[in-house]
């Protein structure tokens, strides 16, 4: 990366870590590109958004497989030469329910010293934490300019971040400066522990986050602002497994801004209820159909506008 690109050539860009998730399901192993970034990135593009993904991975096998997937997708590819460095990787073991169980050999060694502008910018998991590369993602959340909406969703791996106290510091930090952050039920428990709900979505909004979105699975999901609140039911599905449910939750977030006309502006003002609710449906949706299908394959955009039309009409 070589310096601050001011032609918004891209309507988000994603900062994080890419990995190969390697799935053990009934003794048969498969190996997929993943990581909670790239999932996002890769829906987004998937949703027809013009999407860069700043990350590293290797010279190797396994990152030659991550390039190829974002290719498919139109994801545009921002890194370093990184010949030297070993792709992730992340081994899941999916129980009988759906849900996955995750040991990582993951590196981080982000060091972009600038990132090109664009409208949306997405940060989150391992790379938001994860030193020595998270200190260069904060580095690079500082030059951007006032009016880059900054999403996060901390989407928590204990084994592979800090202490729980570091990284609540961290995520207050990110808080500050994000404009609509979504974590899952899980995350808040261990960033939380004991909080309600609502104490976690006041600690997020009196920290300057404009909408949070707190995801709680089958159970559906929440987002507030200062000026209204959205429940969310889950939308009725098959659970092949929950691999990239929460990123297509994200993607599903961030298409919905963008699509909202000024979306944009009402997430900073303060989105009223109605407003919410329609963001919560299209990322409920697209978490759904992602769930319906083996491993993290967000739908595309005719995908998603099928489900929506065909939900409307219920």
């Amino acid at each position: 990366m070589r310096g601050l690109d001011t032609r918004a050539a891209h309507e988000v860009l994603v900062i994080g870590e890419s990995i190969v998730d390697v799935v053990d399901r009934d003794g048969i192993t498969t190996a997929h590109a993943g990581g909670s970034p790239l999932n996002v990135a890769y829906g987004l593009a998937r949703l027809g958004l013009p999407t860069a993904f700043a990350t590293e991975f290797g010279d190797d096998a396994y990152g030659r497989m991550i390039a190829a997937h974002l290719a498919s997708a139109g994801v545009a590819i921002m890194r370093d030469d990184a010949s030297s460095v070993e792709t992730s990787v992340a081994t899941a073991q999916i129980g009988a329910d759906g849900s996955a169980h995750y040991t990582f050999s993951l590196h981080w060694d982000y060091a972009a010293t600038a990132v090109p502008v664009t409208p949306v910018v997405h940060v989150g998991s391992v790379g938001a934490f994860r030193e020595p590369g998270s200190t260069a993602v904060r580095h690079a959340l500082q030059q951007l300019p006032a009016s880059t909406l900054i999403t996060m969703d901390p989407n928590i791996r204990p084994s592979l971040i800090p202490d729980a106290p570091r990284v609540l510091e961290q995520v207050a930090s990110y808080a500050a400066r994000a404009d609509l952050v979504k974590l899952s039920d899980e995350d808040a428990a261990w960033l939380f522990p004991g909080a309600s709900e609502d104490d976690v979505l006041e600690w997020f909004l009196d920290r300057g986050t404009s909408v949070v979105a707190i995801t709680r699975g089958s159970a559906g999901s929440v987002l507030r602002s200062r000026r209204g609140r959205a429940e969310i039911e889950a939308r009725p599905t098959t659970v092949v497994d929950t691999i990239g449910a929460g990123d297509a939750y994200m993607a599903g977030l961030i298409a919905a801004v963008l699509d909202g006309g000024d979306g944009l502006g009402a997430v900073r003002d303060g989105a009223e209820s109605g407003f919410l609710e329609r963001l919560g449906r299209v990322a409920s949706t697209a978490a759904a159909l992602t769930v319906a299908r083996s491993g993290a394959t967000p739908p595309t955009r005719a995908e998603m506008d099928a489900a929506l039309s065909g939900a409307a009409q219920h």
